[in-house]
């Protein structure tokens, strides 16, 4: 598999001279699992995956949301491929209290917010529900297959966390969850013996707790890099990878993140656009 990242920040696109760095760019992860195309969330950075990918077509994409806050769908509008005949996209999601995916992506693109509908993109849109007791299997080539696996996380209206397996090789996405008084045992058992497990480090724990950047964090649906540790440790993931930078965190404060990540466990990155991972 081969993992590259193109929107690594929550909540907001944050571009400027202190961000440049680490990227601006709000959550989109792609992963190729042989010759399967999944990509994990539509923010901001699926507007440059798209633009790659233009060079590709036609093709056949997987796209999975953990969920549908703005920041993980404001990218899809601007993604270029989808609005071109002969693409086809599989759209995988959770309802947002009321809606369905196909509705909060075609709401976000109604008048008067958004130029051009959902209906009138001409790649065939194909929605699926996501469910934690239903594997998706998709094609890999050469009589192979990846099967991502879903389960539940912890944020407000509710979150998915994906694993991907293929070719005895696993990565685990799993972005805007909480972290419990103890580890979370559905995300201990996804990420079980992981090779790479992206978890969500939006805060350090003295911004969780109010202690710096502002008041407290608790019940926003977002964790920290300790609380990211802890999780690797208890699954036995081989490489954890540090996702979801707050806006507020300049690149020098995401390089001071990941040093105290490494001195609790090694093995710990960063997470940056452009950054590519091979498994």
């Amino acid at each position: 598999m081969r993992i590259t990242f193109w929107g690594v920040r929550g909540s907001i696109p944050c571009p400027g001279p202190d961000t440049v760095g680490v990227g601006g760019n709000t959550s989109c992860v792609e992963v190729r699992a042989g010759k399967a195309f999944l990509v994990f969330d539509g923010g901001t950075g699926l507007r440059l995956l798209g633009k790659r990918m233009l060079k590709e077509m036609p093709f056949t994409a997987h796209l999975f949301f953990s969920h549908v806050h703005w920041d993980h769908i404001q990218g899809f509008p601007f993604f270029d491929p989808a609005f071109v005949p002969g693409n086809v996209i599989h759209l995988y999601g959770g309802n947002n209290v009321s809606r369905t995916l196909e509705e909060t992506l075609a709401g976000q693109m109604d008048h008067p917010s958004f130029p051009v509908h959902l209906s009138e993109m001409g790649a065939k849109m194909v929605f699926h529900g996501v469910s934690d007791r239903s594997p998706v299997e998709v094609d890999a080539g050469d009589g192979t297959k990846a099967v991502i696996t879903a389960a539940p996380g912890n944020h407000p209206n509710g979150v998915w966390a994906y694993r991907v397996d293929h070719a005895g090789r696993s990565v685990v996405y799993a972005t805007d969850t909480e972290h419990y008084a103890v580890v979370d045992p559905k995300l201990t058992k996804l990420a079980k013996d992981a090779d790479i497990l992206i978890y969500d480090s939006q805060y350090t724990p003295e911004e969780y707790a109010g202690m710096a950047g502002g008041g407290p964090k608790l019940g926003w649906g977002h964790s920290t890099f300790e609380e990211a540790v802890k999780l690797a440790k208890a699954a036995n993931a081989k490489k954890l990878v540090l996702y979801h930078h707050d806006p507020m965190q300049s690149d020098a404060a995401v390089a001071e993140k990941e040093q105290r990540a490494r001195a609790l466990f090694p093995n710990a990155e960063a997470a940056r656009e452009g950054l590519v991972l091979e498994l």
